[in-house]
């Protein structure tokens, strides 16, 4: 999947993981459900728990709302909405792999500082048109304005933990770190798959098929 922000060997990595991360915002849900319990243990408020760490609804609401205001007041708004449909869900899971990757970075004496992001924002900036392009570019990914510099820094941390260890030594690192995270997420929001960094689509089994009509062609 070619990315839509050059200079980056490292912004596809933003896009793929961004929906790390979501298949990337491909799809991203109009509006973030109300919900109050997640996975098999009851955990009001929550939209996700990662460790010892509470991923609100509120806040997933607010990141949410941030997307939506940016894609309204977008000359593309119309269209930018109709392919977001599943923004609740992409963003929890862009929400999710952030932390996965920080606590990946710290254990293995991995960081980002800010003069590093500084520098990387610039490079991005002057690679693609500006940083209106930038941000245009990012907000069709699901990303509003505020929100780059946290995916930009992650994407760094990413790439530090892929000089530092391999990027197949990475990928293993992240997953055990996800493994060990115990990853619960709201069950409106799909089931956590540790081993892709994802989440899977909530499975309604009374949902069938519909038999095809006999009389029509195959």
């Amino acid at each position: 999947m070619t990315s839509p922000i050059r200079r980056i060997r490292r912004i596809p990595r933003v896009r793929r993981r961004a929906a790390l991360s979501a298949a990337a915002a491909a799809g991203l849900l109009a509006a973030t459900p109300l919900l109050t319990a997640c996975g098999s243990t009851p955990h009001p408020g929550a939209a996700a728990v990662v460790g010892q760490d509470r991923i609100t609804v509120a806040q997933l609401q607010h990141q949410v709302a941030d997307v939506r205001e940016a894609q309204e007041a977008s000359p593309q708004g119309e269209q930018l909405m109709a392919n977001s449909a599943r923004l609740g869900q992409d963003t929890l899971i862009r929400l999710i792999q952030y932390r996965i990757i920080e606590k990946a970075g710290h254990d293995n004496g991995v960081d980002v500082s800010r003069h590093e992001l500084q520098e990387e924002r610039l490079q991005v900036e002057r690679a693609n048109g500006g940083a209106d392009a930038v941000q245009a570019r990012f907000l069709a990914l699901g990303i509003a304005p505020d929100q780059i510099d946290q995916a930009l820094s992650m994407d760094l941390m990413r790439t530090k933990l892929d000089g530092k260890l391999g990027p197949a030594r990475t990928n293993q690192v992240l997953m055990q770190t996800s493994e060990a995270l115990r990853v619960d997420i709201n069950p409106r929001y799909g089931t956590w798959d540790a081993k892709r960094g994802t989440a899977r689509p909530v499975q309604e089994p009374w949902l069938r098929p519909a038999a095809p009509d006999p009389e029509s062609p195959v």
